[in-house]
């Protein structure tokens, strides 16, 4: 069975802004799951320069109909004006089946299209 999971990798600025779009992704019932990884240095090209910060990292485990309303939500509510989030697909064959289950059965439970809170 073919179950359209992803991960989704999302750059922040900070750890308060992670944690407030991490509860709104879950409250919203876009994910499954979310690891918030903190004290990431980044070194990237912008407006011409390099750049180097301190980002905090979202993984979130999602579903991909989950997709369209969670870029949705990152972009209203991450500070930044040009968001990263980057969707990689999860194979399910090659990882823990329990797992990929729980996954797939908690972030299916979105897939009515509604308004985002």
């Amino acid at each position: 069975m073919y179950y359209n999971l992803r991960i989704v990798y999302i750059t922040t600025p900070d750890k308060t802004t992670a944690k407030n779009l991490s509860h709104k992704i879950l409250q919203n019932r876009l994910a499954a799951c979310i690891n918030l990884v903190d004290g990431i240095e980044s070194m990237y090209w912008w407006e011409g320069k390099i750049t180097e910060t301190k980002e905090c990292i979202l993984l979130v485990k999602t579903h991909y109909s989950n997709m369209k309303q969670l870029t949705k939500l990152v972009e209203k509510h991450n500070t930044y004006d040009c968001p990263c989030v980057i969707s990689l697909t999860i194979t399910e064959d090659e990882g823990s089946e329990g797992y990929i289950n729980w996954l797939y059965n908690e972030s299916k439970t979105n897939l009515v299209i509604r308004e985002l809170s």
